[in-house]
């Protein structure tokens, strides 16, 4: 249902069984898939694509143009993945010529006066809690939760599974599977709850737990700790995406753990 205050350009696209509520603005370039519901009050601008059964609640702008001063007007995208839930007064910009782009995956959430500026790219089953600010060219792995009240650096990288404590400023990239939190992020542990909630056996987490060992509290550089993580840990996946991450890394990972990992941090 589209209610009658309503201002949906004539060109755009809405799928079937959307719903719309009062004084919404939707501009021409937008596409909106089926069965996703728009509260009141929510502007979505030229450039927006949202996918299917996604919520966005009132208040929200959807593909603002970038605060970004390099920013000339090219037609670039702020894309929402199906399933999603953005809520209230949440404002997603759209990309610039750097990704084209701005990107938030399917099945996330992203809570009430959040910021996602221009082209940062975020995969699927995200969570930003209450008023966390990414700046522009942040990218954020699936499955990564960032608490409360964070800030993120441009561009930042937040590894697959990651888990981020509220209150903190991030200005290096995260690996995967981590824990971190302070001002400025530091390590403080292995998501270990994360990961069995989601199915990791013990002997998976335990093989992360020993990598993040070495890199971490085995006071070695990155690069002697990676050294050693080639050598003495057995091949797997979570060990390829974690030292791909780390070498891939342009502004270098956080350091400083607020204590060591110990037993309470292992799998059952």
């Amino acid at each position: 249902m589209i209610h009658p205050h309503t201002v949906i350009h004539p060109n755009a696209t809405i799928g079937e069984n959307v719903q719309v509520d009062a004084f919404t603005s939707i501009a021409e370039d937008v596409i909106i898939g089926e069965g996703t519901w728009i509260g009141s009050n929510v502007t979505i601008m030229n450039g927006a694509r949202i996918g299917k059964y996604c919520k966005i609640f009132h208040g929200a702008i959807i593909s603002a143009p970038p605060a970004d001063l390099k920013f000339d007007g090219e037609q670039t995208t702020a894309e929402i993945g199906d399933h999603t839930t953005i809520r209230e007064f949440v404002s997603i910009h759209r990309g610039t010529k750097d990704k084209m782009k701005t990107v938030i995956g399917s099945h996330c959430l992203i809570m009430a006066y959040c910021h996602v500026a221009h082209d940062c790219i975020l995969g699927d089953h995200c969570i930003m809690s209450n008023s966390t600010q990414l700046a522009g060219h942040v990218t954020v792995g699936n499955y990564a939760i960032i608490s409360g009240m964070c800030g993120v650096n441009q561009f930042v990288r937040i590894g697959d599974h990651a888990y981020i404590g509220g209150f903190t400023t991030v200005r290096k990239d995260v690996p995967p599977y981590v824990r971190a939190g302070n001002i400025p992020a530091g390590f403080s542990g292995v998501n270990s709850v994360g990961l069995r909630r989601r199915g990791y056996s013990s002997e998976t987490i335990n093989q992360i737990l020993d990598i993040f060992r070495l890199l971490f509290n085995s006071r070695l550089n990155v690069s002697q700790a990676l050294e050693k993580i080639q050598s003495e840990i057995p091949d797997s996946s979570e060990k390829k995406e974690i030292v791909d991450f780390i070498k891939e890394s342009q502004r270098g990972i956080i350091r400083g753990a607020s204590k060591n990992i110990t037993d309470a941090d292992q799998g059952e």
